[in-house]
């Protein structure tokens, strides 16, 4: 299976995760127009990457012959679930210029805590997952 658009993907979303970490560290408020469109526009990546990789990934990991890879499959699968949850709250709280100025340490720390669990989770499919699958 080729994963080379699952692969950029990734980068397209860590991309906008280090533009809007840039766009906070000068000022939320400040830079809260720019930031909410930041989060939208991640937000249609992430929604279209989560739904290639489970009607097409995720279904044709869990048909691999190595048990072990399908295991593994369904493991990161379900795993998205409560990631995926938490962007989306995250993305609906945060993806207007309004509530950014009015919570600027809201924001803050809504953004360590969900966009870290999404840099992290990618990393690891690049790392642990996506080799075996190419692998395969």
């Amino acid at each position: 299976m080729n994963i080379d658009k699952f692969k950029q993907q990734h980068v397209d979303i860590l991309e906008g995760i280090a533009a809007l970490r840039k766009l906070a560290l000068a000022g939320v408020a400040r830079n809260a127009a720019e930031i909410a469109r930041g989060i939208v526009s991640m937000s249609a990546t992430i929604k279209l990457h989560l739904a290639v990789e489970d009607r097409a990934l995720y279904p044709a990991v869990a048909r691999s012959p190595d048990a072990d890879l399908a295991r593994k499959g369904r493991e990161f699968q379900e795993e998205m679930d409560a990631i995926a949850a938490a962007y989306e709250a995250f993305a609906k709280r945060w993806n207007n210029a309004r509530s950014l100025e009015l919570d600027e340490h809201g924001f803050r720390d809504d953004a360590n805590t969900v966009l870290r669990r999404v840099h992290e989770r990618m990393q690891r499919e690049n790392r642990d997952l996506y080799p075996r699958i190419e692998a395969m």
